[in-house]
Order: C-alpha cells, then structure tokens, then sequence
C-alpha cells in the first residue's frame, strides 16, 4: 500500500480534502523527492486528474512543489537549488510576503546614507530639490537564504529619527504603521527583467549576468505623501510572479 493509500479523508470539500492528503504526503517526503505520477495519485486518492492538477497547482504556486519538463513533479527543497517564493502583485512587504508562505523573513543592512535629494529622485518622492533623504541598502532574506537586494529611499521629514540600523531585521512597513502612525494606504509597482551586475550578484549568492527581476516602487501614506521609493533585484531562480486574471465584465 502506498503513503497515499492509507490516509483518512477530512471533512470539507474535496478540494480541501486533497489539499491536506497532499500536504499530508508532503510531510512523508524528503526535499527533492519526486511524486508519484498524476495518474497514479489521481487513482490513488479518489479524484480526477483535473482536480489533482488544480491542487498540484496550488502547491507550486506556494513554493512547496517544483515542476521539471520532462522529469516530474518534486518537493521543493534547497537541495534541488532552494525555494521558489510565489509573489502575486499586491500592496503587501517583503515581510509580510515571505510571512504568508510559512518562512522566515530577515534583512541585513548592507549600508546607510543620508544625502540631498536631487532633481530626478525629488521629483520621484514629490519633494523639493535638496531635501534629505535617507538611502538604505539591505540585503532580504528567507529563512536565511538571500531572495533580494533592496535600495529604499525616504524623507527624512517623513521618518523623523529612522536610520538604517533599525531597518536591520526588520519591515519599514511595520515601523511606518507602529513608530510613525503612517500606514502605507496605496502604492505602483513595475516589474522588469534585469542581469546581476557584479557587486550585486555577491551578496544575492548568483553568478553576475544571471536573470534578475527589477521591482520599482513608489508607496503613499494616507496624507498623499510619498513614503518610499524602493529599487529591489529579486533573484530570477528563486522568484516567481503570480498575476491573477479576470474576463472582461
């Protein structure tokens, strides 16, 4: 009798149901594992194959199934070169992103500066030219493992005191909401694909020229001021983007 066999059905509907037989089969494995052939696990847990795709798919989508063309569907792991990290295209931080998905975020300050802002980057956060501005470099991780170089920058007349130890481990999208009492209410963000420059590629852990994906943002607080202006390479072999798509009305 196989893993798959011998598991209990929940209560709940049946795509709940194979959720947790599947979740449950999971545990059983190793990372890198392979999963036995949709047809098999279809047979074996009672269901259509297009249902157990919709579930596989699910599980792909929150980094804890890989698929290879050609070879199957593994576990994901670090030993088959790390987590895939899902993003859908949201108003959420790294923090919260990472959170979502059951790892640990972490931030490393890599360096801290507090200079004039001049004609392009003022116009960007909305302030007058020379205003100070306070650019922090950090370094993203989950569970330890680097997932993204982020280049902040920020007024300093809207994070009075803020500097770029307290940014080390922690979300400046908390300290805004806690210590400032200025939620971020609404932000846009582009999405581009990039290659590693050299200095980049050490501390993210890749070769220089790999794949990247640059993420421009720019956030406000309720009162229309700018909070931020955010440049981050997320790592191409780690990083995936979810868009979710509706017909037209």
């Amino acid at each position: 009798m196989t893993a798959v066999d011998g598991l209990a059905r929940p209560s709940g509907s049946k795509q709940q149901q194979l959720r947790v037989d599947l979740e449950r089969l999971l545990d059983d494995l190793g990372p890198g594992d392979l999963l036995p052939a949709e047809r098999v696990l279809a047979q074996s847990m009672g269901v259509a194959r297009m249902t157990l795709r919709r579930a596989l798919d699910g599980l792909v989508d929150d980094g804890r199934l890989v698929r290879r063309s050609g070879a199957g569907t593994f576990k994901a792991g670090r030993d088959d070169g790390g987590q895939v990290v899902s993003q859908r295209l949201a108003a959420t931080s790294f923090s919260a992103d990472m959170r979502a998905r059951g790892l640990r975020p972490d931030s490393r300050t890599v360096s801290t500066r507090t200079a004039p802002a001049g004609v392009m980057l003022a116009a960007v956060l909305g302030v007058p030219t020379q205003t100070a501005v306070l650019h922090v470099r950090r370094l993203r991780l989950a569970d330890d493992v680097p997932m993204a170089l982020e280049d902040l920058h920020v007024p300093t007349t809207l994070v009075p005191g803020l500097t770029g130890a307290d940014l080390d481990g922690a979300s400046y999208y908390d300290l805004l909401a806690t210590r400032f009492e200025n939620p971020v209410v609404a932000g846009t963000q582009t999405v581009e694909p990039a290659l590693a420059a050299p200095g980049d590629a050490e501390l993210l852990g890749v070769t220089p020229g790999d794949p990247v994906f640059c993420f421009e943002r720019t956030s406000r607080v309720a009162d229309g001021r700018v909070a931020e202006f955010v440049r981050s390479y997320y790592r191409g072999d780690r990083y995936r983007i979810v868009v979710d798509i509706f017909p037209p009305a």
